[in-house]
């Protein structure tokens, strides 16, 4: 199994950033997936789910109304959209399956003027 996170930056407040996570050696249409994000100095916390179809999907209150988690099963790749971004959603995003049996290795966003 192998998920690879990509997209994060240097994002401003209230911009934009999209990032991706590309998986491969696993069912990909047959797993939930889930973005966790880990702040600077603080632990995991959960960020965004999508159902195997990617018509449900769950937010954090952090995020909901500015982050949009989707799927593409013809790409084995997942998204998270993220706008209205602030400093506080400065983190490593990891891309992990649903059951958090598999993860990626991460990826930063910084959001800073």
């Amino acid at each position: 199994v192998r998920l690879v996170e990509s997209g994060g930056a240097l994002g401003q407040p209230g911009g934009s950033l999209r990032l991706s996570c590309a998986a491969s050696g696993f069912t990909f249409g047959s797993a939930d997936m889930t973005w966790v994000r880990q702040a600077p100095g603080k632990g995991l916390g959960w960020v965004s789910l999508i159902s195997t179809s990617g018509r449900i999907t769950y937010s954090a209150d952090s995020v909901k109304g500015r982050f949009n988690i989707a799927r593409n099963n013809g790409k084995n790749t997942v998204y998270l959209q993220m706008n209205s971004l602030k400093a506080e959603d400065t983190a490593v995003y990891y891309c992990c399956t649903g059951g958090f049996s598999y993860w990626g290795k991460g990826t930063q966003v910084n959001v800073s003027s």
